[in-house]
């Protein structure tokens, strides 16, 4: 690889038009989405999953027989459930976004087809930067920025190839992925341009690429997170019938997602499944700055927050395995920890000055 060849100016154009092309396509998808939302909402499968939910938290009867002179007598009596974590309730997922309804799973396919289409000129345009300069394409956080929303949208598409039901996440990420990419050409961007010789190596493959993965996997785990908070609020009323019931609005989108319970496990599976990847991603840095560097660690913005991360996380997983958390005490450490991802990213690239400083926004 010629690393000091002059940027190819026609292939970074044509690398800008697939972007935007991705971005216009992507609107679509919202588009369809949200049909998908609101047809599904009318479904008398959207209307009675709520019903269905608090039917399995009702007190079910379980008969005794009592022998008494003779005969017998039947009593009934309630089934304790006592709410400890959002894993104890044993409540249904629900419809999911179409609400059972064909023209709802219609807008549905049609926003995962059109997703796919955005992916793959999303991808075309990454391909499109990296030749234009015959090298990695995440050298700035414009490059890194759009790489990582392709990285996010195709683990979305791959979970769905497996038939994994996710299609609950499909709104929300194509949501985060226009409000990335619109950030990305409008604040972000970096013309297309060589690195400075520190970061010609092929750690820059290595490394920059672990931490793309991890914050795209970490990023679908928030979602979740995020969205159980909700969920299990939900449920929650649905099991106080004296307290204060959820709207129409909020029953009307809530009682489509999967359980509380599906949500809670679902993230956790997601950040533990990706935790050593990221442990490997600052070892991979480590190892690359002493090369650069001479010093394996030096206590650099970059290098300090990604290691608070790491901790937050690895806190979050103990937490799970060994004191047992779950529901929402586990979720909001879920979601500090990924906030933490997003300082290290955002705030310390643009606020923050360092050693990481050198590749520009």
């Amino acid at each position: 690889m010629n690393i000091a060849a002059a940027a190819n100016e026609t292939l970074a154009h044509n690398s800008n038009l697939l972007v935007y092309s991705a971005m216009a396509v992507y609107t679509l998808a919202f588009i369809a989405h949200m049909a998908e939302w609101v047809f599904g909402s009318r479904s008398k499968v959207g209307r009675t999953a709520a019903a269905l939910t608090a039917q399995a938290k009702a007190p079910a009867a379980v008969a005794v027989q009592v022998a008494k002179q003779g005969g017998t007598a039947v009593l009934e009596r309630p089934k304790v459930i006592t709410k400890a974590a959002a894993g104890s309730r044993e409540v249904p997922d629900g419809p999911g976004a179409a609400g059972g309804t064909e023209k709802g799973d219609l807008y549905g396919r049609i926003a995962i087809s059109l997703t796919v289409l955005a992916w793959a000129l999303h991808v075309g345009g990454v391909v499109a930067r990296a030749l234009s300069v015959q090298r990695a394409p995440w050298g700035n956080m414009y490059e890194f920025s759009t790489t990582f929303a392709a990285v996010a949208v195709g683990v979305y598409l791959l979970l769905l190839v497996l038939k994994k039901n996710v299609r609950w996440i499909g709104l929300p990420l194509i949501t985060s992925v226009l409000l990335d990419l619109g950030l990305a050409v409008s604040v972000l961007y970096t013309a297309s341009d060589q690195l400075v010789p520190a970061l010609h190596s092929y750690w820059l493959w290595i490394h920059v690429s672990c931490a793309i993965l991890s914050g795209a996997v970490l990023y679908l785990g928030a979602v979740a997170t995020l969205l159980f908070l909700f969920r299990d609020r939900y449920e929650d009323k649905l099991a106080d019938p004296a307290g204060k019931q959820p709207g129409a609005f909020a029953s009307s989108v809530l009682e489509r997602l999967p359980s509380a319970a599906s949500l809670d496990k679902f993230a956790y599976r997601v950040n533990a499944t990706v935790f050593p990847l990221w442990t490997f991603t600052i070892i991979a840095g480590a190892i690359w700055a002493e090369a650069a560097w001479g010093r394996y660690w030096g206590w650099d913005p970059k290098e300090v927050w990604s290691f608070i991360t790491w901790v937050a996380y690895a806190c979050y997983l103990h937490a799970r395995a060994t004191v047992g958390w779950k529901g929402r005490k586990a979720a909001w450490l879920g979601l500090i920890a990924f906030l933490c991802y997003l300082f290290n990213y955002y705030g310390v690239n643009i606020f923050v000055t360092g050693l990481h400083s050198y590749a520009g926004v």
